[in-house]
């Protein structure tokens, strides 16, 4: 059984600044981990919807724990996949992302929502869930913990504003 995360966060940016920062927030100061970030496929439907997909590589470390127990030559890049709608219609950006490899080690699919908060429109609300699995012999819940803790602690919405400051 794998674990779930759900969050939603207020970025105090509006919408339109927020889907520009989302389209530039790689290389950042504050997003060293990510290596690369690649377009494979962009279109806008005939509704208007603008769709991509891209390829990021990131690294991260692993921790201590985790260091000793899985090989040093297990390569510690690791190729995220994200599928993105747009529309400006509803002031929407949904995102959908997944990891290509590691998957015997573990699989994560993270949704975002980025919308117009209708109440404030110089805020944007972010809806973020996550769904963490591994199927590691005795240590898929370590696995499985650890990855959702990494959510609780990581401030998308502080990174977020962060990079609309730069724009």
């Amino acid at each position: 059984m794998g674990r779930y995360f759900h969050s939603e966060v207020h970025i105090q940016s509006p919408w339109q600044q927020v889907l520009a920062a989302f389209w530039q927030r790689y290389p950042n100061p504050y997003s060293g981990h990510v290596l690369t970030e690649d377009v494979l496929y962009r279109e806008v439907t005939p509704s208007n919807h603008l769709l991509s997909r891209r390829l990021l590589t990131k690294t991260n470390r692993l921790p201590g724990w985790a260091e000793r127990v899985f090989p040093a030559h297990l390569s510690r890049a690791v190729y995220v996949l994200e599928d993105s709608i747009v529309d400006p219609a509803a002031n929407t950006l949904t995102t959908k992302t997944w990891n290509l490899n590691h998957n015997t080690l573990m699989t994560v699919v993270e949704r975002c929502l980025f919308e117009e908060d209708r109440s404030r429109p110089s805020w944007t609300r972010l809806r973020r869930e996550a769904w963490i699995c591994s199927a590691v012999y005795g240590l898929a819940r370590p696995i499985q913990v650890m990855i959702q803790n990494s959510y609780k602690h990581h401030k998308m919405s502080k990174m977020t504003q962060n990079v609309c400051k730069l724009l």
